[in-house]
């Protein structure tokens, strides 16, 4: 069962900016410039010109681990809100690493499970930032969290709130992921989960190192026939094959002590097919067809994501800093059913997305005397989205009738752009007292896209420390989040005037960048030796507010903006662990409502658009309640483990003005090594996910921007095999 850390306060002002000098180097302890220890030099200068050429090598565990220490001095975990899964934590989840990390996430507070992968924290929808040992990692069109396996994971953190001046862009939270690495140890693994719905899922992973060199490489393949939910109560769904790779590496090089190299990658290929609803009436006629049965649609889709990135990284005198080049390439392509689509939409749309990215990221920190800690920092990238569509439509007649059997062909490619962002931070960590840190900061940035815009955010944090057991933490944060270029395709609404494919409205702006004041305050409490709790309450006003829909056929989503909006919940956490027992329990309550739709009003019914205009109305993602705990027990040598998820349902309905069921879902695990003379050892586990085999709707069809039903995973019995080398 997974423990994550207890929720702790964690307030920072942090900025990002250029540097450095290649070869600089640092002043470590018992080290000197040069990159050997002082005694190493004088032996070496002694023995004579000879000797004084063999260079000393670097003790690379405890440079590494000095680097690391860098590395975390550009980020602390002071202020906003933090919550942490380590590598126990996730190995103690039912389906261990074969977890993606969309449900790994599911158990921290304030995040709820949506269809599609998709995650809503405090009452956002999607807006996660993710980075990879610092680095931030452009957002994919698909989504990233499906992008990168959970193997790759050393510990995630979830950080929420009112973020310091470090983080901007993408801020309902922070997914800071922390990779495995082969600095300290040699070997790998290769296994096997496979199990229900068809599910076999091979893996295998390599570290090591040599001299300066490490490295880390994991890859996976999985093969299931539950890609995408069920759009029926069924427990297997219709034409739902999916086949998925993942691919993540990373190598590093110790320049000298002071100073290193590293690269990363990774590649994702996922292959889904778009599961059936049977029993689905025509709605329009096609010459030549005279029925055509919903079950045998055939519509799929293809979503790719590669990226690298070259980090250097140390320290210069006393300043740490870490420099980062990267580049992402997505692109997700919808093959629709030429004649199903037609007969049942009355447009066969074959839709084309791509986005590449290129960053620059700079990250610097200073001490300044005994109670000052300056951060500061620059972020630049360079969009190039581009949007295909062709689409096959019947003519209309002026009240939107069929008007003839035969389509015809309409192409509607939106013209490329450049889109540039660019953002800079300067924050400082004042400690007047032992007890009591305060970080204030601000950060200033620039989008040039579809639209031109830009902010200046100021951030202040407040961290008090009662006693030894008790934390309180406080902040206000000053929001501007662009809409995600990848998601945006101008669409030329005149090109299907006429059609059945005809919009509702004519009206055709922008979308515009959401602007927002942060408010949040908690506590975090330790009770005795074993037990953590905590409390928090977050506030959120909002100007352009951001959403998504889904208004078409293939899976991919759209934004717009209300003019105004309004968020605002309470989370509960608490953990426990005591030798071999451990558990955890989070509650949180939500509420996201907003008025007005400004952009994207295209896509929206007349009649809808007029209540939102005059009422505040839910957001479709928005959930009152959500819970998720659980417990884990070793007991001679096997660990024992059970947890649950529950939500209280997604808005449905007209203007989402009702709300879809609750929902449970419990699950069981158990995992024990093996050991034997001729294979060594073994991991062995097996899980049962949601046990009671509860049926339970994620989304019924209706709702603002709602696309299909969709129906959450029936149980299903696994098991990993896994094979340390």
């Amino acid at each position: 069962m997974p423990l994550p850390f207890p929720r702790r306060s964690v307030l920072c002002l942090t900025l990002t900016s250029i540097l450095l000098a290649p070869g600089a180097h640092a002043q470590a302890a018992g080290i000197d410039s040069s990159g050997t220890s002082p005694a190493s030099t004088q032996a070496n200068t002694a023995a004579g010109p000879a000797s004084a050429v063999k260079a000393a090598e670097l003790d690379t565990i405890k440079v590494t681990g000095k680097l690391d220490e860098s590395r975390d001095r550009l980020s602390p975990d002071i202020g906003a809100s933090q919550y942490i899964l380590n590598r126990k934590a996730i190995n103690q989840l039912p389906n261990g690493d074969s977890t993606s990390l969309n449900e790994v996430l599911l158990r921290a507070p304030g995040v709820v499970g949506d269809s599609f992968g998709q995650l809503h924290v405090r009452g956002d929808h999607a807006d996660l930032q993710y980075r990879i040992n610092g680095v931030i990692i452009p957002e994919s069109i698909s989504g990233f969290g499906q992008a990168l396996d959970t193997r790759v994971i050393n510990n995630v953190s979830l950080l929420t709130g009112a973020l310091p001046a470090q983080y901007g862009y993408r801020t309902a939270g922070v997914v800071d992921i922390v990779t495995k690495s082969g600095d300290k140890a040699k070997g790998g693994s290769v296994g096997v989960t496979a199990g229900s719905f068809g599910t076999v899922n091979p893996f295998a992973e390599y570290y090591g190192n040599s001299g300066r060199w490490s490295y880390f490489a994991t890859g996976n393949f999985l093969e299931s026939d539950q890609g995408i939910e069920n759009p029926t109560s069924s427990r297997n769904a219709i034409h739902d094959h999916s086949n998925q790779a993942k691919v993540f590496g990373s190598v590093s090089y110790l320049i000298n002590d002071s100073m290193r190299a590293s690269v990363m990658f990774g590649s994702t290929d996922n292959r889904f097919e778009i599961p059936n609803n049977p029993g689905q009436q025509p709605v329009y006629a096609l010459q030549g067809v005279d029925a055509f049965d919903s079950g045998d649609l055939d519509e799929r889709q293809r979503e790719r994501t590669r990226f690298g990135i070259f980090s250097l990284q140390g320290t210069f005198g006393n300043t740490d800093y870490q420099v980062s080049l990267g580049q992402r390439f997505t692109s997700v392509h919808y093959q629709p059913d030429p004649i199903g689509d037609l007969v049942f939409s009355g447009v066969s749309g074959t839709i084309g997305r791509t986005n590449r990215a290129d960053t620059l990221q700079a990250d610097l920190s200073d001490p300044l005397g005994e109670h000052h800690t300056l951060r500061y920092g620059v972020y630049a990238s360079r969009e190039r989205p581009h949007s295909n569509n062709t689409s096959f439509v019947f003519p209309a007649d002026a009240d939107g009738n069929q008007a003839s059997k035969v389509p015809f062909a309409i192409v509607d490619n939106a013209p490329p752009i450049i889109a540039r962002t660019y953002g800079l931070y300067i924050q400082d960590e004042w400690q007047p007292t032992t007890a009591l840190t305060i970080n204030y900061g601000l950060r200033a940035d620039r989008v040039d896209a579809y639209v031109k815009e830009g902010q200046v955010s100021p951030r202040l944090g407040l961290v008090y420390q009662v006693g030894d057991r008790t934390t309180l933490h406080a902040g206000y944060a000053r929001y501007f989040t662009p809409p995600p270029a990848e998601l945006i395709a101008s669409s030329d609404i005149a090109l299907f005037q006429g059609t059945t494919n005809q919009l509702p409205t004519d009206v055709n702006a922008q979308a515009l960048s959401e602007r927002s004041h942060y408010f949040d305050a908690g506590i975090t409490q330790k009770v005795g030796d074993h037990l953590s709790l905590g409390l928090d309450a977050y506030y959120r006003r909002v100007r352009n507010l951001l959403d998504e829909g889904q208004f078409g056929s293939a899976l991919i989503f759209s934004p717009f903006n209300y003019a105004h909006g309004r968020v605002h919940g309470f989370e509960f956490t608490s953990s426990y662990d005591q030798g071999g027992f451990n558990a955890f329990l989070n509650l949180s309550t939500s509420k996201a409502e907003a008025t007005r739709v400004v952009t994207g009003q295209y896509n929206f019914d007349q009649e809808e658009l007029d209540y939102i205009a005059t009422h505040y109305v839910h957001l479709d993602h928005d959930q009152s309640l959500a819970a998720s705990g659980g417990a884990s027990y070793e007991w001679d040598g096997t660990r024992f483990g059970a947890d649950f998820i529950y939500g209280s349902g997604l808005r449905r309905g007209f203007a989402n003005t009702q709300h879809l069921p609750s929902y449970f879902t419990f699950n069981l695990s158990a995992q024990r090594t093996f050991k034997s003379s001729v294979l060594g050892p073994l991991d062995v586990r097996v899980a049962a996910l949601n046990l009671l085999d509860k049926t339970y709707e994620l989304r019924d069809g209706t709702g603002i921007g709602v696309g299909a039903p969709q129906f959450g995973a029936r149980r299903g019995f696994y098991v990993s095999l896994t094979k340390p080398f």
